[in-house]
């Protein structure tokens, strides 16, 4: 019988082999995306203190449809201006272990042509 892990292990998996890798500062903060099936969550982490700096989600924004495309940007567009708020323009991306695809890219995309550099 094969031990087939499921999907959530094999991203939590991802997820902490890139967290390895990047960091977030107080200068250039971590931009960490949660997808659910209904809605979509970013927000910018300073790892050295260990402290959200600010942060979006469709639940924030009230939206009707939170897990879909449409409301990915929408969340993009206010997490770069509630950075852009703070004096924030750059950034590191952290996809959390999620395809870079869909809701995903739509976020990254909506932040990069609000403003924000990464």
């Amino acid at each position: 019988m094969i031990n087939k892990e499921s999907k959530n292990v094999s991203r939590i998996r991802r997820h902490l082999r890139v967290r390895n890798k990047i960091s977030g500062t107080a200068d250039c903060p971590r931009l960490s995306v949660f997808r659910s099936n209904k809605h979509i969550h970013a927000q910018l982490i300073d790892d050295v203190k260990g402290v959200t700096l600010c942060s979006a989600s469709s639940v924030q924004l009230k939206l009707a449809n939170g897990g879909n495309i449409e409301a990915a940007k929408k969340v993009g567009e206010a997490i770069a201006k509630a950075a852009l708020e703070l004096h924030i323009s750059k950034i590191v991306f952290d996809r959390s272990g999620y395809v870079y695809h869909g809701r995903v890219a739509a976020l990254a995309d909506a932040a990069r042509e609000a403003g924000l550099q990464f």
